[in-house]
């Protein structure tokens, strides 16, 4: 079929990408027209449709990614009142990336736009838990206990509410992570990337938040007076 548009003729050449991700295999393709394929003067060439949409949104999460992991980390400095314990809780936020990584590695699933939110969805998670559990340490601090001290019944009696708050999303997003059914293509990735990440910061939470407090915690520490 050829069409017309914007007073020009044009012919639309489709093709799918299956086993291998959009914009890699896009990428290819331009590259090996460009070497092989010469235009007669007059001619264009343009690639659009899912491709050019990725490109979008890809676009647009460089600079919405920067700018979340920034608002996050002000808002956590001016709730602690601390440079130190925000850091604590951006690290656990980065270091709960590499489980959806993985995640996405394991099941041969390519990084697309819905696992890109995904990301972010866990980025929220993340923050909350490393709150939740340096906060209680803090106010653990706060009531006399030593950081040792504070640290394991920190650790300890914020454990059940936040491996509930990790397992719950995660088993409600397994059928979604799982499922192979016309239109899951969309979704698959985003629940593989959670539940993966989830995992992971489920991990991070009481293995690595607690040793870096124990590590960079000194008995000088000011407490915003809020946490009481």
């Amino acid at each position: 079929m050829i069409y017309r548009e914007n007073n020009s003729r044009y012919i639309a050449v489709k093709f799918s990408v299956r086993g291998r991700d959009l914009g890699g295999t896009v990428e290819d393709a331009q590259k090996a027209i460009k070497k092989q394929l010469l235009l007669p003067e007059g001619y264009t060439l343009n690639w659009s449709g899912e491709f050019e949409s990725q490109r979008r949104a890809e676009a647009r999460l460089a600079m919405v990614i920067p700018i979340t992991i920034f608002a996050i980390f002000l808002i956590l400095y001016l709730m602690f009142g601390s440079i130190k314990w925000a850091l604590m809780i951006i690290t656990d936020v980065m270091l709960a990336r590499i489980g959806g990584v993985l995640a996405l590695f394991l099941t041969g699933t390519h990084f697309s736009v819905s696992s890109g939110i995904g990301f972010l969805a866990v980025f929220g998670v993340s923050i909350q838990t490393g709150v939740l559990l340096i906060s209680y340490i803090n106010q653990m601090r706060m009531k006399g206990f030593s950081i040792r001290d504070a640290v394991i019944e920190g650790s300890c009696l914020r454990l059940r509410p936040i491996m509930m708050t990790a397992l719950v999303a995660t088993f409600g997003l397994l059928p979604a992570a799982f499922s192979h059914a016309i239109g899951s293509d969309s979704q698959r990735p985003m629940a593989i990337v959670i539940v993966g990440g989830l995992l992971t910061d489920l991990l991070m939470a009481f293995f690595i938040i607690p040793t870096l407090y124990l590590w960079f915690a000194k008995e000088s520490d000011e407490f915003v007076a809020d946490h009481h």
